[in-house]
């Protein structure tokens, strides 16, 4: 009998497939099973609402419900009895959405069976009674593969009401392949609490907040955004031009160019933008692998008929937003909490005042009666 020789390249190489695979199949069963209970969770919720459940045998029955599946199925999880109200909420919720839109109900059922239920429940709680919002959620979920604590992040600073709400000129100045995938991507305002600036700042000291925190940057631009850098030079002729932020979106295939402003936008703002976005498309941008260059000025406040004027002028494709820093982070924070001096004077107020009213009484006692 041959000796098996462990050392052996190939040997060792399959071992490894061997493996990959194993963990390849564990994952498409475990999707497989996810998917199955997300069916299951629908049926359930189905069953409840379109059976008349509570009012056929009254309101405690999700209750008891809960005991009798847990008594039936002891090894099983998920038949609590919040989590059978989760199953009704879900059916609820998204059927509504296929009323709507039933042309593609395979497509949103595949959607919809994709993702974790934990996921589910965040988007219940946060979407309900709101099918269009809620499956905005679903789609970017599963498109960018978001963590549990990305989407609650993202739930939370408003992201649906946000997107694609900054004003553009792209469906003039983009193939129209481009401009709506451009438009999904711009936010307005962008949420730049992440920078932790609470007090006066200039622009330098914004930017570089912004680059120290550039993974929360990139996270808050959106999908397929890579940074390349800040301050970045370009030479123009016999002038040096720096342009604030540069990023290369690896989904539109096109460099944009970012400014930031802490004032209100003005229109030599949009003039210098169209200015850089023109540079890049004759110093960066490589025909047959770049798409047109995109200009995003973000600014501190904008009027929206100059920001409408600004982009009406402008044959190069932009897109202007606010930011806001007080979204997680108040302006002014002095004065909100008081001081332990601040109290302890209004302590000491109240005992002179409190003492003032004890002598006043005490006179009114002893004084002799007329």
């Amino acid at each position: 009998m041959k000796n098996i020789n462990i050392l052996d390249g190939d040997y060792q190489q399959w071992v490894q497939t061997l493996g990959s695979r194993y963990c390849k199949a564990q994952i498409k069963a475990a999707v497989k099973v996810n998917q199955e209970l997300l069916r299951f969770y629908w049926e359930l919720g189905r069953d409840i609402e379109e059976m008349h459940v509570e009012e056929r045998w009254g309101e405690q029955v999700i209750k008891t419900l809960s005991i009798d599946l847990q008594r039936q199925i002891p090894n099983a999880q998920g038949f609590s009895r919040t989590n059978i109200y989760y199953a009704k909420k879900f059916y609820l919720l998204y059927s509504d959405y296929f009323e709507i839109v039933p042309q593609v109900v395979g497509q949103l059922e595949e959607s919809l069976f994709s993702m974790p239920w934990g996921h589910h429940r965040f988007i219940i709680d946060k979407c309900y009674n709101n099918p269009k919002k809620a499956m905005f959620y679903v789609q970017q979920t599963i498109e960018n593969g978001w963590s549990r604590s990305m989407l609650l992040n993202f739930l939370d600073i408003d992201l649906y009401e946000r997107q694609g709400k900054a004003l553009s000129n792209f469906s003039k100045t983009l193939p129209d392949e481009m401009s709506d995938f451009a438009q999904e991507l711009v936010k307005d305002p962008y949420d730049f609490a992440f920078t932790g600036i609470t007090g006066k700042y200039n622009e330098r000291l914004l930017k570089d907040a912004l680059v120290n925190n550039i993974t929360k940057f990139l996270i808050e631009l959106g999908t397929g955004f890579a940074y390349v850098g800040k301050e970045y030079r370009l030479q123009i002729g016999e002038t040096e031009n720096f342009l604030d932020l540069l990023f290369y979106n690896l989904k539109l295939s096109c460099y944009v160019v970012v400014e930031v402003k802490i004032g209100k936008l003005c229109f030599a703002d949009a003039g210098q933008l169209s200015g850089y976005v023109v540079a890049c498309n004759h110093l960066l941008r490589q025909e047959g692998r770049d798409n047109p260059t995109i200009g995003l000025l973000i600014c501190k406040e904008k009027d929206s008929l100059v920001a409408q004027y600004a982009l009406e002028s402008s044959s190069q494709p932009l897109g202007i937003s606010e930011y806001d820093l007080a979204a997680l982070y108040p302006e002014k924070i002095d004065g909100t909490i008081p001081s332990i001096k601040e109290i302890e004077e209004k302590l000491r107020d109240i005992e002179i005042d409190e003492t003032k009213d004890k002598l006043s009484s005490d006179e009114g006692k002893s004084a002799p009666s007329p």
